[in-house]
């Protein structure tokens, strides 16, 4: 019998940044792991990437993007933009389509522009102005097709990502709703923050 688990994460592209929201919640069939897992990891001071799907696949896509992102550095003297940065992980996705990654990801970054994307398990890249990902994407998908607009503020684009996170808590039950990690990017750098 496959054991089953979840979480929500959303995406939102703003004209001065990108916020990335994810619940706190590990779930593992109808079993709650832990409150305080951190789905959004930092890949570089100015792109993140959300989680949702095997833990162990994307900690090593992260490492091998970290990598890039150093190695892209030193040999351009340049940062990776979020872009590129999408492109190459849609790239490594599916390069492996037969033995796929089981992940569902979002990128986030601003590097010389904002930029959100979300990727697939088989390197399906799609850019957007907001995504969402995991189990509760239907519920946070209303959320945000209701709320978005173009001229968001930050904190605007914050809030509704922290709506939309805790709407999916509310109806989807492997999706956390008590603790919403939050992350901010900006051409100022990346800020991270959880909210009760």
């Amino acid at each position: 019998m496959e054991k089953k688990t979840g979480t929500t994460t959303v995406g939102i592209k703003v004209k001065d940044g990108v916020v990335l929201a994810a619940d706190t919640q590990a779930s593992l069939d109808h079993m709650v792991e832990t409150l305080n897992i951190k789905k959004i990891i930092p890949i570089t001071d100015r792109i993140a990437i959300t989680t949702a799907g095997s833990v162990g696949d994307v900690q090593m896509l992260a490492r091998y993007l970290e990598a890039e992102a150093r190695y892209y550095y030193f040999t351009w003297g340049r940062p990776m933009t979020t872009k590129a940065m999408a492109n190459l992980l849609s790239n490594i996705l599916n390069e492996n389509r037969w033995f796929p990654y089981l992940v569902q990801i979002i990128i986030g970054g601003y590097v010389d522009e904002p930029t959100i994307a979300n990727l697939d398990p088989f390197g399906g890249l799609i850019f957007d102005d907001y995504t969402a990902t995991g189990s509760g994407t239907p519920f946070a998908i209303a959320v945000l097709e209701e709320g978005y607009r173009e001229d968001l503020t930050i904190e605007e684009a914050k809030e509704l990502a922290i709506r939309a996170v805790r709407a999916a808590g509310r109806r989807d039950v492997y999706t956390g709703s008590k603790k919403v990690q939050v992350v901010t990017i900006t051409k100022d750098g990346m800020k991270e923050e959880f909210v009760v």
